[in-house]
């Protein structure tokens, strides 16, 4: 807790405590109150009881832990791809994905003053989703953990030349003054999240369309993901997300992340996996919930 800016301490003890008083319903979220993943728990889970949390890491632990019902967590953005590593999180958490949510990003300048200002402090995914407006303004982006935690920051500093980029409720949160609206480069920014929990969902209670995640590894020969993907598509199973990364030091094999339309206990799929098993090895299925969006 003492890592976050003072403005924030105050609203991350209050959550803290009532999240602590029904950990059930508690979601954690990596940031400051008013981040991104805050608006998103109160959209995708509005009974719940938001636990701000540092890092992704302390969120899923808390999960682990039993001090949250659930973890919620961004995962991609469609400007600036890969958020969080859930590839290498999820796996080790142990725990499984059991829904999705998609949120519409929009960034605010704030600051202490009108400007101008030398430098903007947020999360490195909401710098990268404005740095052209950045630039031309010749504002120097400055990383930090999180959206609401930079204003948090930038209000605790006390200098009129420095603002943030954070959502609106950060600035209505810690007292700053909203300079501009929208600012991020492209308008039709959009961030998936995944909701995590302990316990996966059973396929079988899922009324409608299902998406799947799972992870695998290949060996680094001739055709090997060709091999190992053919089944997907000679049974008609939309794979919408692919994704490869390295696995230790040695690059002898290459793993992947994928998510699949469908649910395991539909034969296609079924017959799929089955296949995909025959040529990858250490198949490990992350979790089946319900698809919020259609892929297309």
């Amino acid at each position: 807790m003492q890592s976050y800016p003072a403005p924030a301490l105050a609203l991350v003890e209050s959550m803290s405590l009532a999240a602590a008083a029904d950990p059930a319903r508690a979601v954690a979220f990596q940031g400051a109150p008013g981040a991104n993943s805050h608006r998103a728990v109160m959209e995708a889970l509005p009974d719940g009881l938001p636990l701000p949390c540092f890092s992704f890491e302390d969120a899923l632990d808390a999960v682990k832990e039993g001090r949250a019902g659930r973890a919620i967590i961004p995962i991609e953005n469609s400007q600036h791809g890969r958020v969080a590593d859930m590839h290498f999180l999820l796996p080790e958490s142990g725990l499984s994905i059991v829904g999705e949510h998609f949120m519409e990003i929009h960034a605010c300048l704030m600051g202490l003053s009108d400007g101008p200002f030398t430098a903007a402090y947020s999360h490195p995914q909401a710098l990268g989703q404005s740095r052209f407006y950045l630039r031309e303004r010749g504002i120097v982006p400055m990383s930090y953990a999180d959206t609401a935690g930079a204003a948090a920051y930038v209000a605790e500093l006390g200098d009129p030349t420095v603002c943030a980029l954070a959502p609106r409720i950060a600035a209505e949160l810690y007292g700053l003054k909203v300079i501009a609206e929208n600012v991020e480069d492209a308008h039709d920014n959009m961030t998936r999240f995944v909701v995590l929990a302990k316990q996966p969902l059973d396929p079988a209670t899922i009324t409608g369309p299902a998406i799947t995640t799972f992870v695998f590894e290949v060996r680094n020969i001739p055709a090997a993901l060709y091999k190992a993907l053919g089944g997907f598509a000679t049974n008609g199973v939309n794979m919408t997300k692919l994704e490869s990364y390295q696995r230790g030091a040695s690059f002898s094999a290459t793993a992947f992340y994928a998510d699949i339309v469908g649910a395991p206990g539909d034969p296609a799929v079924d017959r799929a996996l089955e296949e995909l098993g025959f040529f990858a090895k250490d198949l490990r299925m992350l979790g089946t919930y319900p698809l919020e969006r259609e892929r297309g």
